[in-house]
């Protein structure tokens, strides 16, 4: 089960974070967020920082573990915008969380794919307020590499997403803190791939508690 940390941005905070073994990183690139990721210079010592990335990068040799699969997390934003990060960020993923079409996506990825980061990975958030609205998937199940159902705090039973009939796998969101872990624990389906947690896990914005963190996936794991 993939375990994605979303809304980081402090270097020093990603390092103790991803010294636990989780999998994504998730950069917040929507400008009116309180967990925004800006472009500055990398003696800020704050992502991007390709000094500071490097260590995560290290040979297994050394440090015996790859970094962190670093996903952008973007909005309607403009794809020469989303092009420009993937490049000073060295994004793998690329998280649309707008009502972008099926159009854009397709142009988006034949830009980046092969010329500018071969075999870059998109994904599609679906918010999830009631069953109807997994039905959504249907329009991207074709241009996307796997789906984030964001489950809003309406729903409690993730049963609801036994609906989802699709063959793209898909990771599952909506403010999930320690309390949830029975519940993740518990639930199948053959297309869950994993979670994503941000808010519950935080000691300021974009700041993550790492020792919560650490009792959380050796639970949940």
């Amino acid at each position: 089960m993939i375990i994605k940390v979303c809304g980081m941005r402090d270097a020093h905070n990603i390092h103790e974070v991803s010294q636990l073994g989780i999998d994504w990183v998730g950069l917040n690139f929507l400008p009116k967020s309180e967990r925004y990721v800006s472009q500055i210079s990398s003696c800020a010592g704050i992502i991007p920082d390709y000094g500071t990335l490097s260590a995560l990068s290290a040979h297994e040799s050394s440090q015996q573990q790859q970094r962190p699969t670093l996903c952008g997390v973007f909005a309607d934003d403009m794809p020469q915008n989303i092009v420009t990060r993937v490049v000073n960020f060295n994004l793998d993923i690329v998280q649309l969380n707008g009502e972008e079409s099926m159009v854009m996506i397709d142009n988006l990825r034949r830009t980046l794919d092969p010329d500018i980061h071969a075999g870059i990975k998109i994904m599609k958030r679906i918010v999830i307020t009631k069953r109807e609205d997994i039905e959504k998937y249907k329009e991207y199940v074709e241009g996307v590499d796997y789906f984030l159902f964001d489950i809003q705090d309406n729903l409690k039973d993730w049963s609801i997403l036994e609906a989802y009939e699709g063959k793209v796998p898909f990771l599952v969101s909506g403010n999930i803190g320690a309390e949830d872990i029975d519940k993740i624990k518990s639930f199948s389906h053959p297309q869950f791939y994993g979670i994503s947690v941000n808010e519950k896990f935080e000691t300021a914005p974009a700041v993550k508690d790492v020792a919560l963190l650490k009792d959380f996936l050796e639970k949940v794991k």
